[in-house]
């Protein structure tokens, strides 16, 4: 049986608010959540640009010099 999750606690400042206390798990998952849609987006505009293909001597010319 899953634990009952508990709502989260607004924290007022001068009657506004100002903050929110959630449970280690929940800000985790939110987290994982946010890195998410941040690899779609970037997935999503990496698929608009051409495809580069390169030697991998060049490759490794320019990021290892003396290899």
């Amino acid at each position: 049986m899953k634990p009952r999750r508990k709502k989260p606690e607004i924290v007022l400042r001068d009657g506004k608010p100002a903050a929110v206390i959630l449970r280690i798990d929940e800000y985790q998952e939110m987290l994982e959540r946010l890195e998410d849609v941040h690899d779609l987006k970037a997935l999503k505009a990496m698929r608009k640009r051409p495809l580069k293909f390169r030697r991998l001597e060049d490759l490794l010319k320019e990021y290892a010099p003396g290899v």
